[in-house]
């Protein structure tokens, strides 16, 4: 059994522990909050922005842009989202086994664009080929970001350096659920639209300037952009909540240590004063 010093001494870390986690658990829960009213409030414009798009294309008919044009993939790239920092649960590691996962399973040249230290890290390491990488984004994502990321896919795929896109984060459901998914951006197909959407889909638009290619040469980049945009929102919502939770559960199993160490410490002290009681009776019998 471990001395009464050394079960103080664990006591006492895990108490310090304890305090770093709650103070951890405060900041992310302020900092989900932000991030939370961040994608929720962009929502509405993603979607409308779907629903524009499919409307679009679907009246524009059979329009040829380098952004519509169907290859062979024979050269895939992955935009993989993940945070700078763990102690987040598995939310980091979720999102690689997927990519990790999808790239295992193609037979295409895989090339990679990272946004976060987890992702960048991991498969730098496992050796894929990485065009860009994007770390030390902070708390407050830039539309600039998603539109640099845009422009690299756009001219990549435009020059047949790559033959379709995908783009790979945590969605943000609530604070204790964040989904991995991935969602195709190149070559870029009408969404699915829903609701009231799906019924006005079927209208014949008067484009102006009066060619829908250049409408949609307008209106792909802008699409592309807020969909990696809303990645960017959706995966700093998860990341924030995951890293709460988490702390929330080191805090609570933390307490369960402090009280099972306590329950020893008792246990050791008062055998040790059994010890003594049973020490000083033997020496008082010996004397009579």
């Amino acid at each position: 059994m471990a001395s009464l010093r050394d079960i103080r001494r664990r006591i006492k870390s895990t108490e310090n522990m304890q305090k770093i986690t709650k103070a951890m658990k405060a900041v992310s829960a302020a900092k989900m909050r932000k991030a939370q009213e961040a994608v929720i409030s962009a929502r509405p414009y993603a979607k409308r922005i779907r629903g524009v798009m499919g409307r679009v294309a679907s009246a524009s008919g059979s329009v040829n842009h380098p952004l519509l044009a169907v290859r062979e993939p024979k050269k895939v790239a992955y935009i993989i989202i993940t945070g700078d920092r763990g102690l987040c649960g598995g939310f980091n590691s979720n999102v690689i086994k997927m990519a990790a996962k999808t790239i295992k399973g193609s037979d295409a040249e895989v090339s990679l664009i990272t946004i976060g230290r987890k992702a960048r890290d991991f498969f730098k390491k496992s050796g894929y080929k990485i065009d860009a990488e994007y770390i030390g984004l902070g708390d407050d994502i830039k539309y600039s970001t998603a539109r640099e990321i845009n422009s690299i896919i756009v001219n990549k795929y435009s020059a047949e350096e790559y033959d379709a896109v995908y783009i790979i984060f945590s969605q943000f459901v609530n604070v204790l659920v964040q989904t991995p998914v991935m969602m195709k951006l190149l070559p870029a197909e009408a969404p699915a639209e829903e609701g009231d959407d799906a019924q006005v889909r079927k209208v014949n638009y008067i484009f102006e300037p009066p060619s829908a290619k250049q409408v949609l040469a307008q209106l792909l980049p802008t699409y592309l952009e807020n969909a990696i945009y809303q990645g960017l929102l959706e995966s700093k919502a998860g990341e924030q909540s995951a890293r709460m939770t988490a702390m929330e559960n080191s805090t609570k199993s933390a307490s369960d240590i402090i009280a099972s160490l306590t329950l020893s410490m008792n246990r050791a002290r008062q055998a040790a004063i059994t010890s003594e009681i049973s020490e000083i009776v033997g020496g008082a019998a010996a004397l009579e």
